[in-house]
């Protein structure tokens, strides 16, 4: 029996244009950078942590600044216009933090609001910070503070 070997050569009425090959390969890397652009890590538009200077910033521009340290602290020296949910109850009252703002998270030296940023990252907010430093590091600067409730 003898078999015939075929040939891995395409016939010529066979030949594929290599235009089309890589128009393709264009086509399915772009519909990969798309998905990849779109996906919640890549809306993450802050940092896990910033300068108090970037968080100044980030006020003047409209953010929300959320305090999450204990009353008695806050009426000590708090950043104008912060809202105050303390971390033992941020869990708890994450609604009233909007996810439509970015959100700065800040405390008096800055490992509490590490902790409330991960609090709201778990929650779902893509656009939440801490500020390294807390107030203290805001009050060095000579960034605004008040006292009271």
């Amino acid at each position: 029996m003898t078999t015939k070997k075929k040939s891995l050569q395409p016939s010529k009425n066979a030949r594929f244009p290599l235009w089309i090959v890589f128009l393709a390969l264009a086509l399915v890397a772009g519909t990969a950078l798309l998905l990849l652009n779109n996906s919640p890590a890549a809306t993450r538009a802050l940092p896990l942590e910033i300068s108090v200077a970037q968080a100044a910033q980030l006020r003047e521009q409209g953010a929300f600044v959320l305090d999450v340290r204990q009353p008695e602290e806050w009426n000590e020296l708090h950043v104008p216009g912060a809202t105050l949910i303390p971390l033992d109850q941020l869990a708890s009252r994450v609604n009233e933090v909007p996810k439509d703002k970015e959100v700065v998270v800040i405390c008096r030296s800055g490992n509490r609001s590490q902790a409330g940023r991960d609090i709201l990252l778990q929650a779902g907010f893509e656009k939440v910070t801490s500020v390294s430093g807390g107030i203290i590091a805001w009050r060095n600067a000579g960034y605004p503070t008040v006292s009271g409730p």
